[in-house]
């Protein structure tokens, strides 16, 4: 794989066997390490969906009593009226870290998981936010934000690909059906609730 890097003098090539890796061993573009997280990063905006969250989100609930990681989503959901559902892949990561801390212990019930706090684990919850998905879901929801950008990106691509390739009457068609959505959209603020 050929590893293109530019410089102030002008562009270096590099090779590398590893796909994304450069000369140095080196992840292009973030570093060693990968991306940023965090504010701007895959946190989404403040940071709100950060592991710190879903950590002190799960040590507030178990403080309440043990529960299995889906009654853990559902239960972050409702307590933050809707605006937050971390996903699977963002709790059960955390529960396993918790676990490995000596934080929380887990037993299988009825084929599930049933996570409590150990005794570390309730002094960590006592030190931390009471009710930490309140601030999270004041922050917005990013997954619905993620699902809105992707929604307006497909869009703009969509147009974007009958504005190149397509003839005069379907680019007059496709300007119509945009201009069309947007009025719509304005309607739907003018309906009453």
């Amino acid at each position: 794989m050929e590893v293109v890097t530019m410089h102030s003098h002008g562009y270096e090539h590099h090779r590398s066997d590893r796909p994304g890796w450069g000369e140095r061993g080196g992840r292009r573009a973030f570093g060693p390490f990968g991306p940023p997280f965090g504010r701007g990063g895959r946190g989404g905006p403040g940071g709100r969906a950060r592991r710190g969250d879903v950590r002190a989100s799960i040590l507030a609930l178990l403080a309440d009593g043990p529960m299995h990681g889906y009654e853990m989503i559902r239960e972050i959901a409702d307590r933050s009226g809707g605006t937050w559902r971390p996903s699977p892949g963002s709790v059960y990561p955390t529960l396993q870290l918790l676990e490995d801390e000596g934080l929380i212990t887990s037993a299988s019930e009825g084929g599930k998981k049933l996570f409590t706090l150990t005794e570390e684990g309730r002094a960590e919850a006592a030190a931390g936010p009471k009710a930490p998905w309140q601030e999270a879901g004041r922050a917005g929801d990013w997954e619905t934000m993620q699902e809105i950008r992707q929604a307006g990106v497909g869009l703009m691509e969509a147009f974007s690909q009958v504005w190149r390739t397509g003839s005069p009457e379907q680019r007059e068609k496709a300007l119509a059906v945009v201009n069309e959505s947007r009025k719509k959209l304005y309607l739907i603020l003018a309906e009453e609730g």
